[in-house]
């Protein structure tokens, strides 16, 4: 690993811990020529998963896209960037499950949205209102009375 500050390759590894799901590890590591500490993260790699986008077109899953996507939705909500990465694992574990290497985009849209019902209604209310593509405030309003209503 090349150091941030200084650039060498000589380092070495202070902790390790491995996330609550065992997807990832993460690493503090300290520079032998600077001193200086940073932390990395090991993913697995997810070879040859292909998504088929509603117009036929194919393109390689890029985790950090639908990342992005949840993020937006979640941007001001109570909801950490670990519940993130881990309804994000979720659900490329379960698409995974299902398919092998082509993903139809609407199998990624259905999922995301799923989790996010149970996680926080406005995050899957912003969420459905770009993956559904909403014409007027009529659908808006359609899909947000099939939310259930909350328990006070």
């Amino acid at each position: 690993m090349r150091c941030p500050k200084c650039t060498s390759i000589e380092d070495k590894v202070i902790d390790s811990r491995i996330s609550r799901e065992g997807s990832t590890i993460r690493r503090r590591r300290e520079c032998l020529e600077c001193g200086h500490r940073y932390s990395t993260v090991e993913a697995l790699l997810r070879d040859g998963m292909i998504v088929v986008k509603r117009d036929g077109r194919r393109e390689d899953f890029d985790r950090a896209k639908l990342v992005h996507a949840v993020r937006a939705a979640c941007h001001k909500r109570p909801i950490d960037l670990e519940q993130i990465s881990m309804l994000v694992d979720d659900v490329i574990d379960a698409l995974e499950a299902l398919f092998e290497g082509d993903i139809p985009s609407s199998a990624i849209g259905d999922a995301v949205m799923q989790r996010l019902r149970t996680i926080d209604q406005v995050a899957y209310v912003r969420f459905a209102s770009v993956y559904k593509e909403f014409r007027d405030v009529s659908e808006f309003m359609q899909e947000i009375s099939s939310l259930p209503k909350p328990k006070k």
